[in-house]
């Protein structure tokens, strides 16, 4: 019997290639019309004042962590911010690990400057310095209203 070749995303991967385990292959597309270098992705966390690289997107966070920086950027009232799904290109995901020198995911970014990931924002949201960070971006947080 042949087995049956199939090319996905990356994404799709992830998920079918449990179910395809018995005569199925799968072939994951990579995405090489895009060449990620260090100025890709210094335009892209440059691109807007706040930007998050996380798995999943706001509105449906495929992690814990991710989740958590998107619940404290909504407390404090950041909307339209910029922010890029990892998970959609693995190409794009350890390149960008690489270019950042930060190991994981989420990785939040103010006027193009990392901040850090969940336990950092979090960090800095308990102590009160997200607040002062946002105001020299020219956000007010919406805790301060509060």
């Amino acid at each position: 019997m042949a087995a049956i070749r199939i090319a996905v995303s990356s994404s799709l991967y992830r998920y079918l290639s449990p179910a395809f385990a018995s005569g199925v292959s799968l072939r994951k597309l990579s995405n090489q019309s895009v060449h990620y270098d260090s100025k890709y992705f210094e335009k892209l966390v440059k691109d807007k004042k706040v930007v998050l690289f996380m798995k999943g997107n706001p509105s449906a966070p495929m992690c814990g962590f991710s989740r958590l920086v998107v619940q404290i950027l909504h407390m404090h009232g950041v909307d339209g911010y910029d922010h890029h799904d990892v998970l959609q290109d693995v190409d794009f995901k350890e390149k960008f690990k690489e270019w950042s020198e930060w190991p994981t995911f989420p990785q939040l970014y103010l006027n193009g400057e990392l901040v850090g990931g969940a336990d950092i924002v979090l960090q800095l949201h308990q102590n009160g310095e997200l607040v002062e960070e946002l105001e020299k971006i020219g956000h007010c947080s919406a805790l301060l209203d509060k």
